[in-house]
């Protein structure tokens, strides 16, 4: 499979085991479904409980999403990590480097390629930060990797941004060629025979055609030219193929008023927010994606949006567990942002340490029941398919 015109290529056989999971067995506190928000709108009340807002879909988009997270009580079980939260001695190792160009800052590793434009560190740590979230959302969407509806026998599936979907999606699809593209060769050892990599950069011209699902997930917002992006994914699919993106919108939220707006962790990621801005990024976009699936010429667009809390203050195991992933993948990434993100704001080290320890001390206050919305979107290329289209 080719994808653009400057590319390296990596490719290794097995399966890694840990980014799998299955969701818990609770019958205490199942993940609810999603509620078609043109049927249950929310109430004027839950809207004034918010102490943060942010843009969400237009009343044009078939739009979902999961009711307010119920708070645990006092009589409410303990929470435990028997559920294997400790990681598993079975995790494939990375793959060697193909391209090992690289900067080294503050004692963690940046990509170079593409002029290293990602502003927060990719390496080791970093990948077992995103296998820690792929194991969240397998257990937030019950063990779908997505929800486009592609067939039972799908040909090209291009997965932009990470591994731990494509070796997931190789084994459940063994019909289709599925290929991992990321700027650093960070992949799993060990995938099916399926599954290869490519070293790319998605924002270059895509050469492959006729592909069933482009699949991204935490890229948008680091991607500073969406429109482009989302081109290439229209031009890549076959007629009534599918794009997903799957993004966490950086903006911690709150229903029922515990999160005040001087908030250590709503004020670290306000701050983020506007470094991001440095980086011609954006930190709320994710939550804004419909005009541009519009604008590449997708049609038939759907949104579903869930609520991960943030830390373990929810109310049943799945939900308590859930939040701890979500809390662990925050106290790995905030020290990164006292990196590039704060310099680009001229924030000292000294002031940028403080507040990342602030934030520290706030994640573990279970009292103020923070969450993040976290967006599915997905949107069809007009015309007939050729495949039998079944549900996943």
């Amino acid at each position: 499979m080719v994808f653009s015109r400057s590319r390296e290529r990596t490719k290794s056989v097995g399966l890694a085991d840990f980014a799998d999971s299955k969701p818990l067995e609770d019958d205490d506190a199942k993940v609810e479904a999603p509620i078609d928000l043109q049927e249950a709108p929310p109430s004027a009340e839950a809207a004034e409980a918010s102490s943060s807002s942010s843009p969400g879909p237009s009343a044009g988009v078939r739009a979902t999403q999961t009711p307010v997270i119920e708070p645990a009580t006092e009589s409410d079980d303990e929470f435990d990590l028997d559920s294997g939260l400790q990681g598993d001695d079975t995790t494939a190792s990375l793959a060697s480097s193909i391209y090992t160009s690289f900067a080294y800052e503050r004692g963690r590793r940046y990509q170079t390629f593409g002029d290293g434009r990602y502003p927060i560190p990719n390496d080791d740590l970093e990948q077992n930060r995103e296998d820690m979230k792929h194991a969240m959302l397998m257990m937030l969407t019950e063990g779908k990797p997505f929800f486009s509806p592609i067939g039972t026998h799908p040909q090209k599936i291009l997965d932009i941004g990470t591994g731990t979907v494509s070796h997931l999606v190789g084994d459940r699809y063994p019909s289709a060629h599925v290929c991992g593209i990321d700027l650093t060769p960070i992949q799993p050892e060990w995938v099916p025979a399926n599954v290869s990599f490519l070293v790319d950069d998605c924002t270059l011209d895509w050469i492959e055609r006729d592909v069933d699902l482009a699949h991204f997930r935490f890229m948008v917002m680091i991607l500073k030219d969406i429109s482009t992006v989302l081109g290439h994914a229209y031009e890549s699919l076959r007629p009534g193929g599918w794009v997903e993106l799957q993004e966490l919108q950086g903006v911690p939220l709150c229903d029922d008023g515990t999160m005040s707006d001087e908030d250590p962790v709503k004020s670290l990621y306000d701050t983020a927010g506007a470094a991001y801005k440095k980086f011609g990024m954006s930190t709320t976009l994710p939550a804004e994606l419909e005009p541009y699936l519009r604008e590449a010429g997708f049609e038939n667009v759907h949104c579903r949006v869930m609520k991960v809390p943030i830390g373990t203050w929810a109310k049943g195991k799945i939900m308590r567990a859930i939040g701890l992933y979500q809390k662990m993948a925050i106290l790995d990434f905030i020290p990164t942002l006292a990196g590039r993100p704060f310099q680009a704001l001229q924030i000292s080290e000294a002031d940028a340490e403080i507040r990342v320890a602030l934030a520290r001390k706030g994640l573990e206050d279970t009292s103020t029941h923070r969450y993040f919305n976290y967006y599915f979107w997905y949107a069809q290329k007009p015309g007939s398919s050729r495949r039998e289209e079944h549900d996943i």
